[in-house]
């Protein structure tokens, strides 16, 4: 049975708490039927593909014109969710550091061409892994043959532009060469002290591939943020802080979870059934989630940060009105252009990547079409966002959960389509 005809009175009264806000009469935009989004939503939930799904739509001046969410009450032990519940949102915070480090650029502080030793000369000793025969670990079809592996020397320096990129050889501890992931797990990233001892372990770990060559997803941004760090003397949780949350008085974005609040449960979707997380679910870092106790001093730049659905929907409109949010410039115009260029997956026939952020161009799997181009970025547990340039409004979705069950794969298109039907239909 469809999703959008899988609403059934009883069974959300018995497993889920449902609450929606709809378009008010004065907002620009609008969904023609916003229960038959409703229903998608709650549709994921009541299929036990999610412990909660939590959608807000807001235009460029920041109005809701439409919010719900789809609680499973017996997951979260009653806990609320909604626009000012706090979410560990991880890749999300790549873009919060690539943007600092663009204000960086613009003030003169780095330069993109940069070498990253210039400002962690701890890298300067650092080598790649290859396969026992000497064959590249990111391009290995065969990922068993790849142990025992050995190492040799980087053939280029690494850039700033490198990291922009994920060009630079770092990755998570999900490469499929269990050697490598071994490695990776071994030195623990989450719990260094502080930035100095992050460097030091991430320094003791091989390339997977040389720098300046093949995009490979991983840790690179985390090293951004450390670069940001080293160039300023500041940390990068001050950085946010002084260049983007504060002059732009974005609240709900930040690291540290504020004291008193609380962060949703860890919910593991393996094998199909919901359930506690249990530690050796979790896969980006091993057993480990980054600190996020307020008085940690470890800034993890590519998945550290926490948020509010509202707080990220700021930001987002950041982006969205080309680098001002509230009277204040943050970014020049033409700094936003080319953080949503065409940098990496050029071939691709679904778009291409900015500076981690994904453009797509419309096409769709199945052979349709969709609204484009959209600007779109995501985070391990289930987090979610997109900018519309063209209809000028933003998309945030959020949920919390490791190891999606089959039953959620397609969420965000299936939502997002819902949506578009909605707006194209009023």
């Amino acid at each position: 049975m469809p999703r959008i005809r899988f609403l059934i009175a009883s069974l959300v009264c018995l497993f889920t708490g449902i609450a929606g806000l709809h378009a008010s009469d004065d907002a620009h935009l609008g969904l023609a039927v916003p229960q038959a989004v409703d229903a998608v939503i709650d549709g994921y939930v009541e299929e036990g593909a999610f412990p909660f799904v939590y959608v807000r739509l807001e235009d460029q001046d920041g109005r809701v014109f439409y919010e719900h969410a789809a609680v499973n009450d017996k997951l979260l032990n009653g806990q609320q969710v909604d626009g000012s519940s706090w979410m560990r949102i991880w890749s999300m915070s790549k873009i919060v550091t690539i943007s600092v480090l663009m204000d960086l650029v613009e003030d003169g502080v780095l330069k993109l061409s940069d070498p990253v030793v210039k400002y962690i000369p701890e890298f300067a000793g650092l080598e790649v892994a290859v396969s026992a025969n000497g064959e590249d670990l990111s391009l290995l079809a065969d990922k068993k043959s790849a142990c025992p592996l050995k190492t040799v020397p980087a053939k280029y320096q690494m850039t700033v532009l490198d990291l922009l990129n994920h060009r630079a050889g770092f990755y998570y501890e999900w490469t499929g060469i269990e050697c490598l992931d071994l490695l990776f797990s071994d030195v623990d990233l989450p719990a260094a002290d502080n930035s100095d001892d992050l460097v030091t372990r991430l320094a003791s770990l091989p390339l997977i591939n040389q720098p300046g060559t093949t995009s490979y997803y991983g840790t690179g941004t985390a090293v951004l943020g450390l670069v940001a760090e080293r160039a300023t003397g500041k940390s990068l949780k001050q950085l946010v802080i002084d260049r983007v949350t504060g002059p732009m008085g974005i609240k709900g974005l930040q690291y540290g979870l504020p004291a008193g609040e609380q962060l949703p449960p860890r919910i593991s979707g393996k094998g199909g059934v919901l359930h506690q997380a249990l530690a050796d679910e979790m896969e980006e870092f091993g057993s480990r989630f980054p600190p996020y106790e307020p008085d940690s001093e470890l800034y993890l730049g590519g998945e550290g940060m926490v948020a509010t659905a509202d707080g990220y929907a700021d930001f987002a409109r950041m982006l969205l009105r080309r680098g001002e949010l509230n009277g204040y410039r943050f970014l020049e115009e033409s700094t936003v252009e080319e953080i949503a260029a065409p940098h990496t997956d050029l071939d691709s026939p679904w778009g291409h990547n900015g500076y981690n952020l994904w453009v797509s161009n419309g096409k769709l799997g199945d052979g349709e079409m969709g609204p484009a181009p959209l600007w779109i970025g995501g985070g391990y547990e289930g987090t979610h966002f997109w900018i519309d340039p063209e209809r000028e409004f933003v998309g945030i979705i959020m949920s919390q959960i490791v190891q999606v069950p089959e039953q959620g794969h397609g969420r965000d298109e299936a939502i997002r389509k819902a949506i578009y039907e909605q707006l194209e239909t009023r």
